[in-house]
């Protein structure tokens, strides 16, 4: 049995939006515990501050991939599954804001953007890891959502629509994976101290430091919270968790 500290020793995990600071940090707690990494973002992407953060050059296959499409997200997972076989983890994470508008002048062009990304990306990750885990009889996937995937909020129109549709992608994927020993179940950051929120808390004409006194805890949360969040999911200790919704936002929707 794999020591405490290093659960995932012998399993692959798969992250996308591996360069942004939630998958960066989730990929180096996955690494520090064993796990062999395939790392997702699109093509764009600047990999330098995951490559710093994790403990060698080696620790990771590194992939660039649109997960809009169908045949960037079917490449991602052959290629995954080519470096040992098995793709034992899912953090499908990747994921974008978009603008802050009212629901009556939000840009139909930004909103299907937002959808296209949040929902179709997490949709086509389900669609091609689920056979893999199947045959090979079982894995863990964890969807990110958001607190925005259980509430509402002013002018945030489509990252609130998508983050309720990942919510119920989730719900359904638990479903259909359960009998083969898939467990699928959702993660929903808060108010995480990351560019994302930056820029929301800009865009509306504030600061993060304004929206940490909203939040009960009193403090922001780290992205390694959220991994660590992650982490637990896929792991054996939650292996009777399934459609499972965690948040991590420092009793901000209770508050």
């Amino acid at each position: 049995m794999a020591a405490l500290d290093r659960p995932f020793d012998g399993k692959t995990a798969l992250i996308t939006g591996a360069a942004g600071m939630i998958g960066r940090a989730t990929a180096r707690i996955f690494a520090e515990r064993g796990a062999t990494l395939v790392l997702v973002d699109h093509p764009d992407a600047d990999w330098s501050d995951t490559r710093a953060a994790l403990p060698s050059a080696e620790a990771a296959t590194y992939l660039s991939a649109d997960v809009t499409k169908d045949a960037d997200v079917a490449a991602y997972v052959e290629a995954a599954k080519a470096v040992t076989g098995r793709i034992d983890v899912f953090f499908n994470n990747a994921g974008i804001e978009g603008p802050q508008a009212p629901i009556e002048s939000y840009p139909a062009d930004a909103f299907r953007k937002v959808m296209d990304v949040n929902v179709v990306g997490v949709f086509l990750g389900l669609q091609n890891v689920m056979p893999v885990m199947v045959a090979q009889g079982g894995g863990a996937i964890v969807n990110t959502s958001s607190i925005a995937g259980l509430i509402g909020a002013h002018s945030m129109a489509g990252y609130i629509a998508s983050k309720h549709a990942v919510l119920g992608l989730t719900r359904v994927a638990a479903l259909e994976g359960a009998p083969a020993g898939v467990r699928v179940n959702s993660v929903h950051p808060g108010f995480i101290d990351s560019r994302m929120l930056s820029d929301i808390a800009t865009r509306l004409g504030g600061t993060q430091e304004a929206l940490a006194e909203a939040v009960p805890a009193g403090r922001l949360g780290s992205p390694e919270e959220v991994g660590k969040a992650v982490a637990f999911l896929a792991s054996d200790e939650a292996s009777y968790m399934n459609g499972s919704q965690v948040v991590v936002d420092g009793g901000k929707i209770v508050g």
